[in-house]
């Protein structure tokens, strides 16, 4: 997986507009994550020609984000543009920042700086969202971890 801390030549970063929702839909659907609470304002998306090939969002909650539907075209995997939008989304975070994932998942999240944390540490409105993932995972293998984001942008929370 790299790591980039840059874009590949042509590709930019920029605030999702509200025409760019029905791409984002398809590539939420064809990466089959949760297709709802897909608000084209809370979306960051990379683009190359027009086309967008990249998308993640930061949902908003009372004291807290959840960083979602994070989404990278298949032909464009294994090329840092993952990671570049999670930095990002990261850096524009105004308060603590969580995601849910599938297991494997957390290594991608952790080589970024977020930590596993305890669902009894979650902030309410999260215990509330994840409520029926870690009741999936008790009852599926499914194998759902729930990180929080540099720690120690937001030490208060």
């Amino acid at each position: 997986m790299v790591a980039s801390k840059s874009l590949p030549p042509g590709c930019m970063l920029r605030p999702a507009r509200s025409e760019d929702l029905g791409r984002i839909r398809k590539l939420v659907f064809q990466a089959k994550l949760d297709p709802t609470q897909l608000h084209w304002e809370n979306f960051f998306v990379i683009e190359l020609e027009d086309k967008i090939i990249a998308c993640g969002q930061l949902r908003q909650f009372s004291r807290c984000q959840e960083l979602g539907s994070l989404v990278v075209e298949k032909s464009w995997r294994d090329r840092g543009l993952g990671s570049y939008l999670v930095r990002h989304l990261v850096e524009e975070a105004t308060a603590p920042v969580y995601v849910e994932c599938m297991g494997w998942l957390v290594d991608f999240y952790e080589q970024l700086g977020f930590v596993k944390i305890a669902w009894e540490n979650l902030p309410k409105p999260l215990k509330i969202k994840f409520f029926l993932g870690q009741l999936g995972s008790k009852v599926l293998p499914l194998g759902v971890t729930i990180l929080q984001a540099n720690p120690l942008k937001f030490p208060h929370s």
